[in-house]
């Protein structure tokens, strides 16, 4: 049988510019995995003869012939190369470098997502912070291909579009972003859909009976305050609701933000029956100032989070709110690692993937007050 062809340490980490062309006309692994009609991925672990996959002998089979007929050689990084031994025994990984891991639950979250995926088929996740610094990213992101990595996620906290380094562009392994994407749709991206996910916290309220429903956003120049708050508007519009701006007050999602702004809310003529909160922190200072008021939940104001942060559950009434699909996205990631790469030349487009940000209902919403 042909033996692998095979980087042990360092396979694909051989820089590209973004515009999809092949310096000197080499061969990569995206390249074949068009003629072989597999995965970027399947190619990957193919060549790195990657313990742990299930793939058919057939596959291999073809995946090597196609790169030999494609006279695919690996690409040879003798500056960041370190000695074979020292990672014989991290084959089968796959990277995840993410912009900053301690300061919310989200990164934590879709890096299990991705773990629970990636254990399944045998293979572990290993997991960078990069804090987005423009030094010590790339070189954190080389330290992980260093290790052999078959795959690279790419998350951010903050749901948006990024340009992506040309180190990305770069690399020959497959890359998926994970609550970011770039205007050149060159990798698969998964971010949550937040427009529907505010449209539908809105629309539970007006199913009670709300019409006069306020809404506590977070920080304007953020994606996810934004299109929350398009879902709101939407929601509002479809029942022929009028928008009423005196109703909409900034945030930055903390729950002292949620705190004054539910008192001004509260000091209106005509005060809102039900408040959505674009985070369920927003929603904790909601509910003192709506408690020192005198005011109970949902009997005289309901009240919607966003999140679905485990505190929701813990509140007095427990707080309806939307989970964040963060765990699903890391799974996601996983999952299109086995998609076979699009046929044609150049360097594929790949359309944004939105996950559902599903309403979990709990006491905090109810009837409007007569």
């Amino acid at each position: 049988m042909n033996e692998p062809l095979r980087d042990p340490v360092l396979e694909g980490t051989r820089r590209r510019k973004p515009s999809g062309k092949n310096p000197k006309g080499r061969v990569t692994m995206t390249d074949i995995a068009r003629v072989a009609g597999c995965s970027q991925a399947t190619v990957s672990f193919v060549l790195n003869n990657t313990p742990g996959i299930r793939l058919s002998q057939q596959t291999r089979e073809r995946v090597i012939e196609t790169a030999r007929a494609l006279g695919y050689s690996p690409p040879v990084f003798s500056a960041l190369r370190a000695p074979v031994a020292a990672f014989d025994g991290l084959d089968g990984v796959i990277g995840f470098a993410v912009d900053q891991l301690a300061t919310s639950p989200e990164a934590v979250v879709a890096i299990e997502g991705a773990r629970q995926a990636s254990w399944n088929a045998g293979n572990v996740v290993l997991v960078a912070q990069t804090m987005g610094d423009e030094v010590m990213e790339p070189r954190a992101i080389a330290a992980l291909t260093k290790r052999g990595i078959s795959a690279l996620i790419y998350m951010t906290i903050f749901t948006r579009e990024i340009v992506a380094p040309d180190y990305l562009y770069g690399l020959d392994i497959p890359v998926i972003l994970l609550n970011c994407y770039t205007a050149d749709h060159a990798f698969p991206a998964v971010v949550p859909s937040e427009i529907a996910g505010g449209q539908s916290s809105t629309r539970h309220l007006i199913s009670y009976g709300h019409r006069r429903i306020a809404t506590i956003t977070g920080e304007p120049w953020m994606r996810a305050a934004q299109d929350r708050l398009k879902g709101y508007r939407r929601a509002l519009a479809t029942a022929d609701i009028p928008f009423d701006p005196a109703l909409v007050v900034e945030g930055d999602w903390s729950a002292s933000a949620g705190y004054a702004a539910t008192v001004r809310l509260l000091a209106l003529k005509d005060r809102p029956t039900a408040i959505f909160c674009q985070n369920d922190r927003t929603a904790i200072g909601c509910y003192e100032a709506l408690k020192e008021a005198g005011l109970h939940i949902p009997q005289d104001i309901s009240v919607v989070g966003y999140d679905d942060e485990e505190i929701a559950r813990h509140l007095f009434p427990p707080l309806t709110t939307s989970i964040l699909p963060h765990m699903a996205m890391g799974q996601w990631a996983i999952e299109q690692l086995e998609v076979p790469a699009a046929p044609g030349r150049g360097r594929s487009r790949y359309p944004v993937t939105k996950l559902e940000c599903p309403l979990v209902e709990r006491e905090s919403v109810g009837a409007v007050a007569e």
